[in-house]
């Protein structure tokens, strides 16, 4: 009997019943799904799934969407409050370049997938490898998935207190995975104005910029003249917004 990779024998990746996501849904009583079919299954898995769906007219209609299962993943913006700066990347996208980008290098910050890691250990993963830095508490800050209409994505959100002495290693990522990855530490003030003219264009590092800006470590104090850099982290370590529980 012929097997088929990914399904009912291992993939490249040792992956079996690749088939199997979505078909045991039951959370939402107005969808119904129907089948899942795998249309592409390189490092990351593409899938075709047909579902009845009840529109708020009561009327079930039959859909298909196709998801982009790339895993989860963490995002990390460090920050040193007392300097006024922040650790971001800058390295090549092809999406990005393919799709209007000038030269696909874009400005981010560190990220990664979990690979099966929980998220504060992938984090903390990445940003030695992306960044050289060692990081010290995590305030968790959201999740979010990024774009829902074709990508199973969801990433989680951190940020982190850095000092000069916590920067360790080279960084640069690991050139085995392809990547070429280069430091930058701004100023937060020259960040955040690379989100308003388009020089920062990735949308995780111009939503954690922004929180840094509004409530997080480089928020306004509560009369408005200035950056209280230290209490909203505070208060965030207060109730219990760090992995130090």
């Amino acid at each position: 009997m012929k097997t088929r990779p990914g399904i009912d024998s291992p993939d490249h990746r040792g992956r079996t019943g690749l088939d199997r996501a979505g078909r045991d849904l039951d959370g939402n009583p107005d969808v119904v799904v129907r089948d899942v079919e795998l249309t592409s299954q390189g490092w990351h898995v593409l899938r075709r799934t047909t579902f009845d769906y009840r529109r708020r007219d009561g009327r079930w209609v039959t859909q298909q969407r196709e998801t982009y299962d790339r895993g989860n993943g963490a995002v990390v913006l460090p920050y040193d409050a007392e300097r006024g700066r922040v650790l971001l990347t800058r390295q090549f996208r092809y999406p990005a370049y393919v799709n209007g980008h000038p030269d696909g290098m874009l400005v981010e910050a560190a990220a990664g997938l979990l690979d099966g890691d929980d998220p504060l250990s992938a984090i903390r993963r990445e940003s030695a490898e992306e960044l050289g830095v060692t990081l010290g508490p995590l305030t968790h800050v959201l999740d979010a998935y990024m774009s829902p209409g074709s990508v199973t994505e969801r990433l989680h959100f951190y940020a982190a207190p850095y000092t000069p002495a916590d920067l360790t290693g080279d960084g640069g990522g690991l050139e085995e995975e392809g990547e070429d990855i280069e430091v930058l530490e701004l100023p937060f003030p020259d960040a955040l104005a690379m989100c308003h003219d388009g020089r920062i264009a990735d949308g995780k590092t111009i939503l954690l910029l922004q929180w840094a800006a509004l409530s997080g470590p480089f928020a306004p104090t509560a009369d408005g003249t200035g950056s209280d850099r230290d209490q909203p982290l505070q208060e965030e370590l207060a109730h219990g917004g760090t992995d130090e529980q």
